[in-house]
Formats: structure tokens, C-alpha cells, sequence
């Protein structure tokens, strides 16, 4: 099989990408995660002792991972849209189910509400803008569906060929938590 698929799944911690990840797994796909990767490649610094994450050299890692050439593969971590890849998975839940997530995984308090933040923000959507990515990308609410769902509309629009409008087009139509709360 020479014909190569490289997708990230980016997101809010407690979206479900590892889940997404783990299904597309179970259908074949490898799966590479970007904390082993930045592990593995020396671009993992020392964990913080105050939220217990490690900073990731994601400039670094980019440049020095390569990239598989055959095959399909999902990066899974909410810094893979900064890799080159064929495509994105942004994946979104909805705030409140978000803050009950992250809550059950023991985040203090100022965690889930950074987290929340972000994601009520649409931080990914920012960064994606900011830093002009242009490969196809697909957000899903992993709120409302499971993931099966999700890994099934995954597939599909892979097989479709990754239909992409470009990013400036796109943006008009992302998911925003803000204006539904103001509903």
C-alpha cells in the first residue's frame, strides 16, 4: 500500500481524541501519539510540578519526526495540527460536558476552568487561523456523538477525499459555544 493518510486529531483535553484514536485503531489505522513522539525524538521537557503536564518543542518534534509514507495513521494530542499531515480532526464537546469530564479525570478546579476556556474560546480554531493551516480539516462534536459515530464520519470523509473549502471558509461555520450560550 504506498498510498499514504495522515491525519491529527487535535482538541481540548477531555474531547475524546485517545477514544477516537482508539477506534480508528481497532479499524486499522496505526496511531502515534505526540507526547511518545516528543518523548522518542527528545522534545519533551520536564513535567511541571504545579499542573503535572510537559511541554512539548513542537517546532522541534515537527522537524524532526518523519513522517510515515505509507499507510493510515492518526496523530493523537492536541498539538498534532501543528504537524505536517494530510488532514485535521478538530474535535469539540460542549463546555458543561467538558468541565464533568475533566472533573471525573481529578483536574483541580483552575485546570477545568483553563480547559474550559479554551474550548469555549475555540483556542484550536484560533491557532489553526493564526498560523494559517491549509490542509482539510473536520470538526465534530464528540459531545453529542459517540464514537463510533464519529470514527464512522472520520472514514467517510477520508473516503470522499477530504472535501475542504479552505480555512477562511470554514471559519464561518465552526461550532460556537459562545453564541449557544447566549441562546
Amino acid at each position: 500500500m504506498n498510498e499514504r493518510c495522515v491525519l491529527a486529531v487535535t482538541g481540548t483535553p477531555g474531547v475524546g481524541k485517545s477514544a477516537l484514536s482508539a477506534w480508528l485503531d481497532d479499524q486499522g489505522w496505526g496511531v502515534l501519539s505526540v507526547a511518545e513522539l516528543a518523548a522518542s525524538h527528545g522534545c519533551l521537557g520536564e513535567r511541571d510540578p504545579m499542573d503535572g503536564a510537559a511541554p512539548v518543542d513542537i517546532r522541534g518534534l515537527d522537524e524532526a519526526w518523519d513522517v510515515p509514507q505509507s499507510g493510515r495513521w492518526v496523530v493523537d494530542g492536541h498539538l498534532s495540527h501543528f504537524l505536517d499531515v494530510d488532514g485535521v480532526i478538530v474535535l469539540r464537546c460542549a463546555p458543561p460536558i467538558l468541565s464533568e469530564r475533566l472533573a471525573l479525570r481529578g483536574y483541580d478546579e483552575a485546570k477545568v476552568r483553563a480547559n474550559v476556556e479554551w474550548e469555549m474560546m475555540a483556542g484550536h480554531w484560533a491557532e489553526l487561523s493564526e498560523f494559517e493551516v491549509e490542509v482539510p480539516l473536520l470538526e465534530l462534536d464528540a459531545g453529542v456523538a459517540d464514537v463510533e459515530a464519529l470514527g464512522r464520519e472520520v472514514e467517510a470523509w477520508v473516503s470522499d477525499g477530504m472535501p475542504w473549502d479552505g480555512l477562511e471558509n470554514h471559519l464561518t461555520s465552526v461550532i460556537d459555544w459562545l453564541a449557544e450560550s447566549a441562546d
